[in-house]
C-alpha cells in the first residue's frame, strides 16, 4: 500500500469500477491544481486496470481489490491489489492490436500510454499493480498524451 494514501477496499459484486472511479474522482478533486490532462491520463489508466481485473480476475472463487491512491507535488500513485489466484503473469508492453475493431488487446498497451510507470508483481497471496503519472505544474509545457 503506498504510505499516506486514501484506501478503498471493494468485493465486486456489487462493488464495481464506478466505485472506483467515483473514489479517484473524489480525491482528484481535492487538488483543484491539476492539469486536466494528467488527471485524465491517470483516471483512464486506473478505470482501465480496474476494469481488467474485475473482469479477469475472478475464477469463480471471489476476489477483493484494495486501492490505494497517493497525490504528491509531483505524482499521483496508485496501487491495486487482489486476491486473484497466481497465473504467471508477464507485463511486458504492448502495442495497440492492429485491427481497429479489435475487442481485447488495448489495455495493456492503453495504460503504458497512459502513465509514466506500470509494474506488476505477485507478493504473497496478492497482485499488486502499481501505476504513476508525473505531474505537470503551471509553467511547464503540456505533455501531449500518446495514443
Amino acid at each position: 500500500m503506498v504510505e499516506g494514501a486514501c484506501v478503498l477496499r471493494l468485493t465486486p459484486p456489487p462493488g464495481d469500477v464506478n466505485d472506483v472511479h467515483d473514489f479517484v474522482v473524489a480525491e482528484l478533486n481535492r487538488h483543484p491544481d491539476l492539469n486536466t490532462i494528467d488527471r485524465m491520463a491517470f483516471v483512464t489508466a486506473l478505470i482501465e486496470l480496474a476494469t481488467n481485473v474485475i473482469q479477469h480476475a475472478d475464477t469463480g472463487v471471489g476476489v477483493t481489490c484494495t486501492l490505494s491512491l497517493r497525490i504528491s507535488h509531483d505524482r499521483i500513485e496508485a496501487q491495486l491489489s487482489d486476491t486473484a489466484e497466481d497465473r504467471g503473469i508477464k507485463l511486458v508492453a504492448r502495442e495497440m492490436p492492429d485491427d481497429e475493431l479489435a475487442e481485447s488487446g488495448r489495455g495493456i498497451a492503453l495504460i503504458h500510454a497512459l502513465v509514466d510507470n506500470f509494474h506488476y508483481e505477485r507478493v504473497g497471496d496478492r497482485n499488486l499493480w502499481s501505476i504513476t503519472k508525473n505531474i505537470t505544474r503551471p509553467g511547464s509545457p503540456d505533455i501531449p498524451v500518446a495514443f
